[in-house]
C-alpha cells in the first residue's frame, strides 16, 4: 500500500497542475478577455475543477464589457468575483474540457465632462459563461494513469468557442451595467509549443491563444441601439517552473477591432496592447493558487490595470480512489 500511496502523489501533482488555471478562463468576462498560461495543458479525463476568482480593474472602460468601449473622460473601477465549475473528458478520442462560469461583482464610474463630475454604479450577478474546447493536434485523450504520466504536450492545437448567455444584471435607463443585454463569444485556437524536457522544475512553454469576438446587437441601450464589430486578439505566453510547484510566466495581448455604433454613430476601431505576469502556485495535490497583474501600454486607447488572485480545488475519481487505497 506505501506504493499505491505514493503513486498517488505522483499522479495527483500531475492532475491538479493543469487545472489550476481553470479560472483563468473566468478572465474572457473582464476587461483583457485574456486566458492565463498552461490552461490548455492537457490531463485526466474526468478530472474536475471548481475555480474562485477576485479581480480588482481600474480604467477607461467598463471592465465587464468585452467589447472594450472606451470612454475617454470617464474613470472605472470595479471589483468582479468568478465562480465556475470545468470538467475534461474525451470526444472522439481527443482531449476536451467544458467550463461554465459565472461572474459578479460591482463597478462605478466618474464622468468628467466641462469641469462637472458625475458618478454611477452598478452591482449584481453578470452573463454567465461557457466554453468548449477540444484537441485536435497533439497527444490522444489521456485515459489511465501510465499515459499521464507519459505526457508531453509536444505542439498541441485546439478548437475552442465561448458563449455567454445575457441574463445578467441589466438596467435599460443606465449606461454602466453588470451584464451587457446581448449575445457574445469567441471563436479561438490555443496552441501550446513545449520548449525542452518535459520534466516537473523544469518545463518551459511558448502559448498563443488567437482568436475572434463576435457581439449580438444590444436593442436598448438607453433607448439607442448598440453595435460592435468582431474584435480580433492574440494572447502569448512565455511559461518556465521554478520548481516543481512554482512556476511564472510572462503574458502579453493584442485587440484590434471592434468599432462600436450608437444610435447610428459610428465611434473608431480599438488597438490595444497589454503586458503583464502571472504566478502559479501548487498548495496541495488538490489545491492551487494562481496571482497576475497586467496592464495596457498602448497610448489614447483603453487604458486598464488589473490584478487577479484565484484558488481552485480540482480532483479526479481515480486517483482519489488509488490514494485511499494507499492510506489503508
Amino acid at each position: 500500500m506505501r506504493h499505491a500511496h505514493g503513486l498517488a502523489q505522483g499522479f495527483g501533482s500531475r492532475v491538479i497542475l493543469p487545472m489550476t488555471i481553470v479560472c483563468a478562463f473566468l478572465v474572457t468576462t473582464s476587461s483583457f478577455a485574456q486566458v492565463p498560461p498552461r490552461f490548455y495543458h492537457k490531463t485526466l479525463k474526468n478530472s474536475n475543477a471548481f475555480p474562485i476568482l477576485f479581480e480588482a480593474l481600474s480604467g477607461n472602460a467598463n471592465p465587464f464589457d468585452p467589447a472594450h468601449t472606451v470612454s475617454a473622460d470617464a474613470d472605472f473601477e470595479a471589483e468582479l468575483l468568478i465562480a465556475g465549475y470545468a470538467r475534461t473528458f474525451e470526444l472522439f478520442n481527443r482531449s476536451a474540457t467544458a467550463v461554465v462560469l459565472l461572474p459578479m461583482g460591482r463597478v462605478s464610474s466618474d464622468l468628467t465632462v466641462g469641469g462637472l463630475t458625475s458618478s454611477s454604479s452598478a452591482s449584481g450577478i453578470g452573463d454567465p459563461m461557457f466554453e468548449f474546447d477540444i484537441n485536435i493536434v497533439g497527444p490522444k485523450a489521456i485515459g489511465n494513469m501510465p499515459d499521464l504520466m507519459r505526457y508531453e504536450p509536444g505542439f498541441s492545437l485546439d478548437l475552442l468557442v465561448d458563449l455567454a448567455i445575457p441574463i445578467g444584471e441589466y438596467d435599460d435607463d443606465e449606461a454602466l451595467n453588470i451584464g451587457q443585454n446581448r449575445w457574445f463569444g469567441r471563436i479561438g485556437a490555443p496552441i501550446v509549443w513545449q520548449l525542452g524536457p518535459w520534466v516537473p522544475g523544469k518545463r518551459t512553454t511558448l502559448e498563443f491563444l488567437p482568436s475572434v469576438w463576435f457581439f449580438g446587437d444590444n436593442d436598448d441601450f438607453v433607448g439607442e441601439r448598440l453595435k460592435t464589430e468582431p474584435i480580433f486578439e492574440i494572447e502569448g505566453h512565455l511559461t518556465r517552473d521554478f520548481t516543481k510547484d512554482f512556476w511564472g510566466s510572462l503574458d502579453a495581448t493584442w485587440a484590434t477591432g471592434g468599432k462600436a455604433t450608437l444610435g447610428g454613430v459610428s465611434g473608431e476601431d480599438i488597438n490595444n496592447i497589454g503586458v503583464g505576469f502571472t504566478l502559479g502556485y501548487t498548495i496541495t495535490e488538490n489545491i492551487s493558487l494562481t496571482a497576475g497583474y497586467m496592464t495596457t501600454v498602448a497610448e489614447n486607447d483603453l487604458e486598464m490595470d488589473r490584478f487577479m488572485i484565484s484558488f481552485t480545488y480540482g480532483w479526479n475519481s481515480l486517483v482519489e480512489g488509488i490514494k485511499r487505497l494507499g492510506g489503508e
